[in-house]
């Protein structure tokens, strides 16, 4: 949800540039935020009462990151003035009533994971559950002496004292032992041995004495589960009270930190900050896309070739023509970008930016189809154009990218057309509109605010090389062929689209685009029938060749045939 008014944005990007000059204190900052909990979240779980002692954990330490960062503004004494949002962040970075110094001496150190586990609560922190505490782990003692004393009354010197979940505390001995006391009968007194389990190798017994530590252990040790219950709640209703505060230090924090962070992509000055005005500006010198070069970046490929848009008064509408894979959708997306990243109040990765308040963004890229809606491709396309021509007002930004392909070539153009210059007269939004119907730039001469522009590429060497640059003026051919060698489909299918093309192509310039009688589909005039030329005996032969299974000295034999077929040529001729 970018930013749609001015003063807003500008305050955000003061804010940027104050962090971008203060290295310091963005280091401490972004320092205190690394690892930084999500307090917000521990606070929702805390009011719903479904918490674990780490969500307590999370606001202790929250707060005790967010003191830290208002200690690092602090320290801020000479120039630049810290800008008013910098200060309002700063002031909520503390609240009045913040529990994190109550969390810091009730909770201990590390938390359980579980409030069952227990051990929530550090020692010191609640009289009353050290006590318990102390009664239910001093019953280890007890529990030791009377392994010594039922050792000696059974005389059996390996005996062990075990914790059984259901029996609870039962004394365990040797299956010959356990043999011996079972035969020997019951015995007087609180250590006559009761069986209670017989396993492979040992016997379980209990007696009185056991039973009655077993008591008085579990007792002490839920008197202290519950006392640790009621601690826990106490300090649940603390952050609960302070809520209000903890999500204004929560927020502030956030806030903090898309700053900071947009002053550190702007740190090695390949990001700069934005001229946003409210006239229908845009101008973008050495323009990115953020996260293309990154990508390149991290592959350690080719660098990001930046580019210019210029679509202020008088050229308003980008016409952009040139082959696939030239980076048309790239420059369509890294402009929609920049608005984005402005709007939001961030820089943008170019040299300088003069941006003019956008109110909706609209882009119509790619393809998809909604086959459970019923929907092809074409009919989603149609329904995305439809919502622009509908939507959009003067002062949107709109990038459409291959409008009219998904239907016949003649209907296509004609959809595309009439969009363009929907755009250009009734809604006079700025538009970048990549198209590969060339007819189009005939428009240029009719739409005084229309600029063509295309990605330029070069030959060599029989090859096609892609740029990745815009230049102005209409692209020549889109290479469609070219690529669909460098895809992989088979030379004969490409030596054929290559006579197709040209053939269509030869037809292509008998239409008048402009002219006033059906335009775009009037037919040319029917040429009178051209008399067929005589079979050549070279060509013949030159069809007859298969040039892959030639070797080097075949080859040269067969241009020599070739060229005394042809017979003489004459002076000058080529």
């Amino acid at each position: 949800a970018p930013l749609a008014e001015a003063a807003p944005i500008a305050a955000r990007h003061d804010a940027v540039d104050f962090l971008l000059a203060a290295e310091a204190v963005r280091g401490a900052l972004r320092a205190a935020l690394k690892g930084a909990p999500d307090m917000a979240r521990a606070l929702a779980r805390l009011a719903l009462d479904r918490f674990a002692p780490r969500d307590l954990g999370a606001i202790r330490d929250g707060l005790g990151r967010a003191e830290a960062m208002a200690a690092a503004l602090d320290a801020v004494t000479a120039a630049p003035p810290i800008p008013p949002l910098v200060v309002a962040a700063r002031t909520a970075l503390v609240p009045a009533d913040g529990p994190r110094a109550e969390l810091a001496r009730a909770l201990a150190d590390p938390l359980p994971a579980r409030l069952e586990d227990g051990g929530l609560v550090a020692t010191g922190y609640d009289g009353e559950l050290d006590a318990l505490r102390r009664l239910r782990d001093g019953a280890r003692d007890a529990i030791a002496a009377l392994q010594m004393d039922l050792a000696q009354a059974w005389g059996v010197a390996s005996l062990k004292i075990r914790h059984h979940q259901q029996f609870g505390f039962l004394a365990e001995v040797p299956a010959a032992a356990g043999e011996k006391l079972l035969r020997e009968g019951a015995k007087d007194g609180p250590h006559a041995p009761v069986h209670r389990q017989t396993m492979a190798n040992a016997m379980r017994f209990t007696c009185t004495a056991l039973a009655e530590l077993d008591r008085r252990v579990a007792e002490a040790g839920e008197q202290a589960a519950k006392r640790e219950r009621m601690v826990a709640q106490h300090l649940r209703r603390l952050c609960l009270a302070a809520a209000p505060g903890i999500a204004s230090t929560a927020a502030a924090m956030a806030e903090l930190d898309v700053h900071a962070a947009a002053a550190e992509l702007a740190a090695d000055g390949t990001w700069c900050r934005p001229e946003v005005t409210d006239r229908a500006d845009f101008a973008v010198v050495a323009g990115r896309h953020p996260v293309v070069e990154a990508a390149l970046a991290r592959a350690r490929g080719p660098a990001f070739v930046p580019n210019d848009c210029d679509l202020s008064a008088g050229r308003r509408l980008c016409l952009l023509t040139g082959p696939n894979m030239a980076g048309k959708s790239t420059f369509l997306r890294q402009n929609a970008l920049l608005v984005i990243l402005a709007q939001a109040g961030l820089f943008v990765p170019a040299e300088r930016a003069r941006l003019g308040l956008t109110d909706r963004l609209f882009s119509r890229v790619g393809a998809a189809d909604d086959i459970a809606g019923g929907r092809s491709t074409f009919m989603v396309e149609m329904a995305e154009t439809a919502a622009i021509l509908n939507q959009a007002t003067s002062r949107s930004l709109v990038v459409l990218d291959e409008v009219g392909r998904g239907t016949a070539t003649w209907d296509g153009l004609a959809i595309a057309w009439s969009v363009l210059e929907a755009l250009h007269d009734r809604i006079r939004c700025r538009t970048i509109f990549a198209t590969h119907f060339h007819e189009l730039t005939a428009l240029a001469g009719k739409l005084p605010e229309l600029a063509p522009a295309h990605m330029q590429v070069r030959e060599w060497r029989g090859e096609v090389v892609f740029e990745h640059r815009v230049g102005p003026g209409a692209a020549e051919k889109s290479w469609g062929v070219h690529v669909a060698r460098l895809a992989g489909v088979p030379r004969p299918v490409l030596m054929r689209a290559q006579e197709v093309l040209k053939a269509l192509e030869a037809r292509a310039r008998g239409l008048d685009p402009l002219s006033d009688e059906l335009p775009l589909f009037a037919r040319p005039a029917a040429a009178p029938p051209a008399e067929a030329p005589a079979a050549s005996p070279a060509l013949a032969a030159l069809a007859e060749i298969d040039a892959d299974s030639l070797s080097p000295r075949e080859a040269l034999d067969a241009i020599y045939r070739l060229k005394s077929l042809l017979g003489p040529v004459p002076p000058g001729a080529e």
